[in-house]
């Protein structure tokens, strides 16, 4: 009985999940490659690393957005060989009191020369353009595109996911313990000269097997990024875990919206921080990767990469330092203080497909997503077959239709 219900629960719940999983692996399998789509599509915004030369630092960056567009301020920034993304908004209009229109919020320069690449607005779903194009996938990812209706919604498809895992997995099992691991080894194959309805069934299954560990990693990330606080309670409960809350609060707030710490000034403080912190916590930094000012509690915060680091890309090692005096406010390590930070951190790159810079595993991401999208095809198949062959049963045991009988007057 318990087989059976579970049986009927995979069915009904993988059933109310194809669509959402579909679009969720298919743009996953896009936006593993985000970058190169970008470059492809855009390649005006970015630039050919010039070799010999040292690109600029971050504090020249910030004070050139500043200089480019002086009715913007930089927010933070994120920097690599080929670009360096400002994130700005509006400086406040000393005649009106209100924020100015700059018509942009992201500024693309050279990491090299601090020249500029372009310009790009926020993304709208009625605007969508090559500059947007992954903008518009990494929505249709995480919420359907329909905001945070959609958020939360695919956060709930995830947990479904979750626990629909575990399902999966149980019904691969053999009935009984004889000759368990011969009997469930037939599971892990395709059988490619059955039926087309035997291959789509293997397929299901050892697809799922095999695919397994990914799978749970996907479902319970996407609850990590779109359910985060249930999240963090589960996490809590099993692992030493520090909540974002909880960093938050251990950061001093003094909202500030001019420092008395220029980009320049924070900059150099900030390496030093992180020159001290490297030696006291014992890890090496290999680049530096972003820069930001925080008004809201009145800190800048300096990232870069380090042999802390799980992702190459968007890396997460980083100091919080007061804006006026400089002093260390607060670190935060991807990995080696807190046990649920150190899984999160890692969950957060193996998602993004971005686990040491390392291609193979890329390509394992972007095919993943697709397999993802047949594992629910073949699903959607099966519960298709298994209907008519229910319905046409049923018709057998009613037998034929009989003509009602002549009405007699």
């Amino acid at each position: 009985m318990i087989r059976r219900y579970l049986i009927w629960q995979h069915r009904w719940t993988g059933l109310f999940m194809t669509v959402f999983l579909v679009i969720v692996g298919i743009t996953g399998s896009i936006l593993a490659y985000r970058n190169d789509v970008d470059r492809l599509l855009n390649p005006r915004l970015f630039a050919t690393p010039i070799h010999g030369a040292k690109a600029l630092d971050l504090a020249a960056l910030a004070e050139r957005a500043e200089a480019i567009a002086p009715q913007a301020k930089v927010w933070y920034m994120y920097v690599n060989t080929e670009q360096a993304s400002i994130r700005c908004v509006p400086r406040t209009n000393p005649a009106t009191g209100k924020p100015y229109e700059i018509g942009f919020d992201h500024l693309i320069l050279n990491p090299w020369t601090g020249q500029e690449l372009g310009r790009l607005s926020e993304y709208s779903i009625s605007h969508v353009d090559r500059a947007n194009f992954t903008s518009f996938i990494y929505d249709l990812h995480t919420s359907m595109t329909l905001g945070s209706f959609g958020w939360s919604m695919v956060g709930y498809v995830a947990l479904v996911w979750t626990i629909d895992c575990f399902v999966g997995f149980y019904l691969t099992l053999p009935v009984g313990l004889g000759r368990f691991l011969k009997r469930w080894k037939y599971a892990w194959w395709v059988k490619w000269r059955a039926s087309a309805i035997r291959v789509n069934f293997d397929l299901h299954r050892a697809g799922g097997l095999w695919l397994w560990p990914l799978l749970f990693v996907f479902a319970w990330s996407g609850v990590m990024f779109n359910m985060h606080s249930f999240y963090e309670r589960v996490t809590q409960a099993a692992f030493d875990y520090q909540s974002l809350d909880a960093f938050i609060a251990s950061i001093p707030a003094h909202p500030h919206d001019n420092p008395k710490l220029d980009w320049r000034a924070a900059l150099t403080r900030a390496e030093q921080l992180m020159t001290q912190q490297s030696a006291v916590h014992r890890f090496t930094v290999q680049r530096p990767a972003g820069l930001a000012y925080i008004a809201e509690s009145g800190v800048y915060s300096y990232t870069v990469q380090s042999s802390r680091d799980f992702r190459s890309g968007n890396p997460d090692t980083g100091v919080f330092l007061d804006g006026d005096t400089g002093e260390l406010r607060a670190l935060s390590l991807p990995s080696g203080e807190h046990a649920g930070n150190t899984i999160s951190n890692l969950l957060w790159a193996l998602h993004y497909g971005d686990i040491y810079g390392l291609r193979s595993y890329r390509f394992l991401v972007c095919i993943t997503g697709l397999l993802i999208a047949m594992l629910s095809g073949t699903g959607l198949y099966i519960w298709w077959r298994k209907r008519r062959i229910r319905v046409f049963v049923m018709k057998l045991r009613a037998g034929p239709v009989r003509s009602p009988a002549p009405v007699v007057h």
